[in-house]
């Protein structure tokens, strides 16, 4: 009972972290986004006491509970060692400790958290990693399956889908989830938990709390016969039956030793003093602890419980059924442009770990992952397949950590994230001698003007303006300028945003 409690529980979560990556209709994270926010290092970064004091209390309690049902990364883990599991049983055996390895990279990760390398923060991150596979991966396919549904249902004049563009907003970072998931799904494959307990630092930390739960798996000497089931189905390598030994820093109680052992020797029980009954081990006999099944599984699902309440293809564009209109190709920018409401390209740097939701979320193609080394995967603004509308807050509402603070339609009409640049030698009234002012027609705060190019004649043609005072660098002029493959006005991102 404790092993399919943990099981559906840790499934519902997955499958709910998933959805919120691929939902196309932004409408899940109204209800489930809290569960990308009890992320522990989201949570840690946001500075949110509250959400960090209860996994902090969980573990003390359960010991790594966290690993096994709240971390997306942990939990599909346990997916690709469960499909190996069906061909191949028992097939784990004890080893110990690598403190070493798990103390090096813990000691690399708190370095470059502190330090402000961001690419390395981000490439050891268990949620961050797995949002790049979910973002980069699995959403191209989830939604060339949603344009199937939207091709099929037009088809019967219904629009209960609708289609939606798929396109790799990132090589770089796509490569980097491409070996991800390969390096943990081998890792897992092979020995389950391997990945989680000896390279993730979140694991690590949460190992030092551990050791000291108040429940724990535990052997029961007189009953064990050392047939070994339980050091065979461990993922973790955590136990060592011979001596009747766990290592509790690993164990991510599963509850798959308890399932598998047929003597009732395993049990999840309190740690009690020392008395009468002593094993070998050095651990206290199960007596007095917490008795049956059902008891257990009560008081597993409580815990979690209170945890939880605090590629189709692209259509080619044409003009008019004509011509095929060229893509747009993003101009060097002295300043990357950062989100609305993420304040300054300094704090949006220390608080993002590049888990790649607001990218997932953004509904009009603004977002994607820089390539820059410096921050390397983290989300930055351009503008060639869209432009970032002020009645939209998606990115500031998905936000786990706080990089992107959450902000009204109101707060970012007035926020200022960047200013609007012309290039004479690009704008089409110059090179083709006809009117435009697509640009001005369309910019929501009228920072822009036309004007004649010679002052004099009030018939010439017209030039665009800016009035940077008011520019908001939205994007819609960048975006909406008809000329190719370079607009003739772009947006210069500033390093701290600021209201007009």
């Amino acid at each position: 009972m404790l092993r399919k409690i943990r099981t559906t529980l840790a499934l519902v979560v997955f499958v709910l972290i998933t959805l919120l990556f691929l939902d196309v209709t932004g409408t899940l994270h109204r209800w489930f986004g809290w569960l990308a926010s009890i992320q522990f290092w989201p949570a840690l970064l946001a500075m949110h006491v509250g959400v960090v004091a209860m996994l902090v209390v969980l573990t003390l309690v359960f010991g790594r509970i966290y690993c096994s049902v709240i971390c997306p990364l942990g939990v599909m883990q346990d997916v690709i060692s469960r499909l190996h599991g069906m061909r191949k049983k028992n097939r784990f055996t004890y080893s110990k400790e690598k403190r070493w390895l798990r103390y090096t990279v813990l000691a690399v990760f708190v370095a470059s958290a502190v330090a402000g390398v961001n690419a390395v923060v981000s490439l050891l991150a268990p949620y961050s990693s797995y949002g790049r596979i979910a973002g980069s991966l699995m959403k191209p396919v989830y939604e060339a399956g949603n344009n199937v549904l939207a091709a099929v249902a037009e088809h019967f004049n219904s629009y209960a889908f609708y289609s939606v563009d798929v396109w790799m907003k990132s090589l770089p970072t796509l490569v980097v989830a491409s070996l991800t998931l390969v390096v943990i799904a081998v890792l897992a494959w092979r020995g389950g938990r391997t990945y989680c307990n000896t390279i993730c630092p979140v694991g690590t930390i949460l190992s030092f709390l551990a050791r000291f739960s108040w429940l724990k798996v535990r052997i029961d000497g007189s009953k064990c016969v050392d047939c070994g089931l339980c050091t065979k189905n461990c993922k973790a390598s955590a136990i060592d039956f011979k001596n009747h030994r766990i290592d509790y820093s690993r164990c991510v109680v599963c509850g798959d030793c308890i399932d598998k052992c047929r003597k009732g020797a395993i049990s999840l029980s309190q740690t009690l003093p020392h008395r009468e009954g002593l094993k070998p081990d050095g651990q206290s006999s199960p007596t007095g602890g917490v008795e049956g099944a059902g008891r257990r599984s009560f008081l597993l699902g409580l815990a979690v419980a209170s945890t939880a309440a605090a590629m189709a293809q692209e259509k080619k564009k044409v003009d008019g059924g004509l011509a095929a209109i060229e893509d747009k190709i993003a101009p060097e920018r002295l300043t990357p442009i950062t989100p609305p409401g993420s304040l300054s390209a300094q704090h949006f740097a220390r608080h993002c770990t590049a888990c790649q939701l607001c990218v997932s979320n953004c509904p009009n193609g603004v977002l994607r992952p820089s390539t820059d080394l410096s921050t390397f995967m983290q989300p930055t603004m351009s503008y060639e397949r869209g432009y970032c509308r002020p009645e939209c807050t998606r990115c500031g509402d998905v936000c786990p950590t706080g990089a992107i603070k959450p902000i009204t339609r109101a707060d970012k009409s007035a926020m200022q994230i960047g200013h609007a640049v012309w290039i004479k030698k690009n704008c089409v009234p110059l090179t083709d001698g006809v009117e435009c002012g697509n640009c001005a027609r369309h910019c929501p705060t009228g920072a822009i003007t036309m004007v004649p190019v010679d002052p004099k004649d009030e018939r010439s043609l017209k030039i665009p303006a800016v009035n940077e005072a008011r520019c908001i660098g939205c994007g819609a002029c960048e975006n909406l300028c008809p000329a190719r493959p370079f607009s003739a006005i772009y947006v210069e991102g500033h390093e701290v945003h600021r209201e007009v």
